[in-house]
């Protein structure tokens, strides 16, 4: 779908949780409250620096940028935006949205450690061969992540201490990463 569509499928999920199941679970419903929020302020927010402009407007070939996600998703509410504005800087640069627990599970093929961990972004050529994949979640919140964990904190501290680290980073380290993975 297109991001167009999940901000749409999105909506849809808040305005009516009783047509998704996944949903139905108040915890879910909580979160993906909370993501629309997010998400909406990295859409007024979020502009690309002037160099990651260049570098994406610079893509002569086409691509398809595939992101695996969920609205439930904490990480996916400060990153899918951010991809979705990087990718509209240039025309031969589409995005497709795919839902991580929805047929074709294309989450299968791009693991991480074993895990189902989002968002992924698989970027592909035009003749559908994967350029690169990134995600979950940028290198230093990951690192982050891992150390809060490490430490023994609860997970609504981690959840905390991550969106800290989003609202700091600015999507600073989302571009340099998406560039790196890029010019591999």
């Amino acid at each position: 779908m297109t991001f167009e569509n999940y901000l749409q499928l999105f909506e849809d999920i808040l305005n009516h949780p009783e047509n998704h199941p996944t949903y139905q679970d108040e915890e879910y419903y909580q979160y993906t409250k909370m993501n629309w929020a997010r998400m909406g302020r990295w859409i007024k927010r979020f502009e690309p620096t002037s160099a990651f402009e260049q570098f994406v407007k610079s893509i002569a070939e086409k691509q398809q940028w595939i992101i695996i996600t969920e609205p439930w998703c904490g990480d996916a509410a400060h990153s899918v935006p951010m991809l979705a504005k990087m990718a509209a800087q240039n025309p031969n640069v589409t995005v497709d949205i795919q839902l991580r627990d929805s047929a074709p599970f294309l989450i299968d093929s791009y693991l991480t450690n074993g895990g189902k961990s989002i968002p992924i972004l698989v970027i592909r050529d035009e003749n559908g061969q994967d350029l690169a994949v990134w995600g979950p979640r940028p290198a230093a919140c990951q690192e982050l992540f891992l150390k809060l964990k490490e430490q023994g904190m609860d997970f609504s501290g981690i959840k905390e201490e991550i969106q800290k680290w989003y609202n700091t980073d600015k999507g600073g380290a989302i571009q340099q990463e998406i560039q790196s993975v890029l010019e591999e």
